[in-house]
């Protein structure tokens, strides 16, 4: 047989959680046809001798609803060995929405997910009202990789109710009409539902973006328009209630009684904060006893830690501040000027040191004031990082000065990173082992001046697989791939089976891993964010398509949408 392209010499790793194995994969028509020793011939041949071939990486959390208009590769996760994502996240979604509407659409999006609003205005082609037409659209695209979407819960409250979505409970009619859509979108192909009851999840304005509007009851109803079509997923950015044992068992009480007797698959994400240590046990032991009477839960992890990442060339915990603001709108060269003028210095760390004694009001992703013990030295892509503190002391120096003059080493280039999560690693790694766990969350597409997450698979593969071994690379792979397509229903995606879609990562597992940010402007209208890219990649392949040949793009854009089981 002649086959389009034949993998040969590589270790298979297939994703589920069974031992590795020496064979030759051969695909044809996007389709995995043979796995063993082939010798028949091949349009093309990869050579994966030394190389890991295992199925392509699936990221279940992402924001990338926007982006797959004006990225048709799907930057930064094609750069990771993803190939399918799952975007509509926390309540946040594109549609439904008429194109005169979409203001109130960016309005949610724009500081929640940091997704600029004059990138979407210049970036995205509307031609759609409801989310069926959206899904249409998508279809229509060059695409690098998979996508499934969500209906965004903020986005359906707007779409009915406009303004109002802002500030009012939903009324019965309300009600109807948004449940009428749901079912028309899970019908057309939605991957569920999301929302958002996450105290971080702000407007511009500093107001709750519009699912947090919503009444328990409400989301009950939605949830149960999924119940009855017996498709999709509930997704939701939890309601957070640190340090309030009593509203946090009532939260975790709602949570369960909705997934047992709704029976649809819910999911949220669960990490560690050094603040609260300890406070996600509570949520997997939700989801031990949901499935213990009969539910279904499922949680999504980060392989790392979480943060914010700092730098002149995007943002400084200083930002806001008057004296900083007039500096920090200057171009770069000029910032530097200011900061070596001895006068200008001193009036900008005057700024920085009231700015400690006063109360933080950054949300999701946004700096936080200064906390120099908490503040690292971003020069290598893995722990243990150097603290600025630490740096200072051994200099003899404030904290802020260490800060100011490895940025001026560097010209203003130097990256920080300031953690907000995950910071211990004995609870990302219980978190990331617990049977209802996977490891995905990147939140790729969103925070894009703030932070980056896209390397979750190729980090965990570095750092939790090949430095600690902490984990097997089978098992790692399979929570990366088959354990996220069973969960979200991708049929025929994760494993590498014969008749499966040929969605493959071939990596060195000796190499891989993600290499340090860069900053770039290349979103529209010139709007800048942070760029991840990764190594030890050989190539990553999409429905039987090579995307990506040493982690350069060949030209190819064999992306699909990928639509849920209720499609009609």
């Amino acid at each position: 047989m002649q086959f389009d392209i034949v993998i040969r010499n590589g270790m298979v790793v297939d994703g589920s959680g069974l031992a590795r194995y020496r064979a030759d994969i051969g695909i044809a028509a996007g389709r995995i046809v043979t796995i063993g020793k082939i010798r028949d011939s091949a349009r093309e041949n990869i050579d994966a001798e030394g190389h890991v071939v295992a199925p392509g990486f699936i990221d279940g959390h992402t924001h990338m609803d926007a982006q797959v208009f004006w990225d048709a590769l799907g930057t930064c996760s094609c750069w990771h060995g993803v190939t399918s994502v799952v975007m509509g996240n926390c309540g946040f979604s594109l549609a439904p929405c008429p194109e005169k509407d979409k203001s109130l659409v960016i309005r949610n999006l724009e500081r929640a997910e940091d997704i600029s609003g004059a990138a979407m205005n210049a970036g995205v082609k509307w031609s759609w009202n409801t989310f069926s037409e959206y899904l249409d659209a998508v279809d229509r695209l060059p695409k690098g990789i998979n996508y499934a979407a969500y209906v965004g819960h903020s986005a359906l409250r707007t779409f009915v109710m406009g303004e109002r979505a802002f500030t009012d409970e939903a009324s019965p009619g309300d009600m109807d009409a948004m449940k009428r859509e749901l079912r028309d979108a899970i019908r057309a192909g939605a991957a569920g539902l999301s929302t958002s009851r996450s105290p971080s999840h702000n407007t511009p304005q500093g107001q709750p973006v519009a699912s947090r509007l919503a009444t328990w009851d409400e989301v009950k109803q939605l949830v149960g328009v999924m119940g009855d079509l017996h498709s999709g997923v509930f997704e939701i950015a939890r309601e957070q209630h640190l340090g309030e044992p009593d509203k946090q068992a009532d939260f975790i009480q709602r949570m369960k009684t909705l997934a047992i007797e709704s029976g649809v698959p819910a999911t949220f994400g669960v990490i560690s904060r050094r603040k609260y240590p300890n406070s996600w046990r509570p949520y997997l032991q939700m989801a031990d006893e949901a499935a213990a009477a009969g539910g279904r839960m499922f949680i999504q992890t980060r392989s790392k830690w979480g943060g914010v990442i700092l730098t002149f060339e995007s943002n400084t915990p200083f930002d806001k501040l008057p004296v900083w603001r007039d500096i920090r709108n200057l171009p770069l060269a000029e910032q530097e000027a200011a900061l070596r003028n001895p006068e200008m210095r001193r009036k900008l760390k005057e700024a920085a040191t009231e700015q400690e004694r006063q109360p933080d009001r950054a949300v999701g992703a946004e700096p936080r004031a200064a906390n120099y013990d908490w503040i690292f030295l971003y020069d290598r892509v893995k722990p243990p990082y150097r603290s600025i503190a630490e740096i200072a002391k051994e200099r003899s120096q404030d904290p802020f000065d260490t800060f100011v003059d490895l940025a001026l080493e560097k010209h203003l280039k130097q990256f920080f990173f300031q953690p907000t999560n995950n910071e211990d690693e004995a609870s990302v790694l219980e978190i990331m082992k617990h049977p209802r766990s996977i490891v995905t969350f990147s939140d790729s597409g969103a925070h894009v001046s703030q932070t980056i997450g896209s390397s979750v698979f190729t980090y965990l593969l570095d750092y939790w697989v090949r430095d600690k071994e902490a984990m097997t690379l089978e098992e790692a792979v399979r929570r990366s791939t088959f354990d996220t397509a069973a969960y979200w229903g991708l049929t025929g995606r994760g494993l590498l089976r014969e008749g499966w879609a040929a969605d493959l990562a071939i990596f060195d597992p000796d190499k891989v891993g993600p290499q340090l940010p860069t900053v770039d402007h290349d979103l529209p209208s010139g709007v800048r964010r942070l760029k991840e890219k990764s190594q030890g990649l050989l190539a990553t392949i999409v429905n039987g398509q090579v995307l990506m040949r040493n982690n350069e793009h060949t030209g190819a854009l064999p992306g699909q949408l990928l639509r849920g089981s209720a499609h009609e």
